[in-house]
């Protein structure tokens, strides 16, 4: 299995995914490997990739609070607390930070901010529907996480304020964007919802290979046997990465893939010469090294929840 966050990783700076990423990935699902989507994002951000790859296995989404068969069917959930959530909006609220909220592939805001919407749109999310106050919401839609936005020296206070105040009832995150703070159940994240998935389809963790680029990535990489983080990555994700390859807008995916999971003979004879990369690689097999490589990464890490 290759487990792939979506911004920053398998997508570019411009939020496209590569020509040289679609074929390695392609040829991947070609020999057998299950590729999964695994994003801080709804179903419907992926949907797209979906389709161009023709995935055929589940994804992770919202941070692993969902997960989705292809089809667009939910196989698993976990939602915020109503009273925890009703409490970090009003709190916040209170202090000028706008909101978004999560419902499965519903995303949902108070009133008609075009800035926010327009910017939920540019990562390929559905259109936000103006509800009015989210308050109401709580106990009524099951809400899978909220989304706090403001100026980035006041999410990192509103991160210290909620941490204090509510004491592990939920967790706080950020994903890479330091203007957006998210607000998830306790203990949720993409990893251990990879745990759930692995679970449920019988695959040991030492046959995983993850990739990440944030703090939000980090227990994937943790319960993947081979856990990778590409070049633009922030250090803390590099720190428990096995290995660290180019950029996301270096085909850091495509090289991966390449490397530890695919074998592409040169274009022209065995005879010892550098490899040549081809769009269509005549022969595709596992990577024996990678495989024992993998195996021998297996044993996770333990996280250390209290920094949150």
């Amino acid at each position: 299995m290759i487990v792939l966050d979506l911004d920053g990783t398998l997508l570019n700076s411009k939020l496209e995914m590569t020509p040289r990423t679609e074929n390695a990935l392609k040829a991947a699902i070609a020999d057998g490997v299950h590729v999964v989507l695994a994003t801080g994002k709804t179903r419907n951000a992926g949907a797209h990739l979906i389709e161009k790859l023709g995935i055929k296995s589940p994804g992770i989404y919202l941070q692993g609070l969902t997960i989705y068969d292809p089809d667009g069917t939910l196989r698993w959930q976990q939602t915020l607390d109503p009273s925890a959530a009703r409490q970090v909006l009003t709190f916040g609220e209170e202090r000028g930070f706008k909101f978004i909220a999560y419902n499965g592939v519903r995303v949902m805001v108070r009133r008609n901010d075009r800035d926010i919407i327009d910017g939920i749109a540019r990562y390929h999310e559905p259109e936000a529907e103006i509800v009015g106050p989210l308050q109401n919401l709580m106990g009524v839609v099951p809400i899978h996480k909220l989304m706090a936005i403001g100026e980035r020296r006041a999410i990192t206070a509103l991160r210290w304020q909620l941490g204090a105040q509510l004491n592990g009832t939920v967790r706080l995150m950020q994903a890479g964007i330091p203007t957006m703070l998210e607000i998830l159940p306790p203990g949720a994240s993409k990893g251990n919802a990879l745990k759930v998935l692995l679970k449920q389809m019988n695959i040991p963790a030492a046959q995983v290979m993850a990739m990440g680029d944030a703090e939000n990535d980090v227990e994937t990489l943790q319960t993947a046997g081979l856990g990778i983080a590409v070049g633009n990555a922030s250090e803390s994700l590099k720190a428990v990465a096995k290995h660290v390859v180019g950029t996301n807008d270096e085909d850091g995916v495509a090289e991966a893939v390449e490397r530890f999971v695919l074998q592409r003979k040169p274009e022209g004879s065995d005879d010892g010469s550098p490899e040549t990369m081809i769009d269509t690689p005549p022969a595709i097999v596992v990577n024996p090294d990678a495989v024992e490589e993998a195996r021998a990464a297996a044993e996770p890490v333990e996280t250390n929840e209290g920094s949150e």
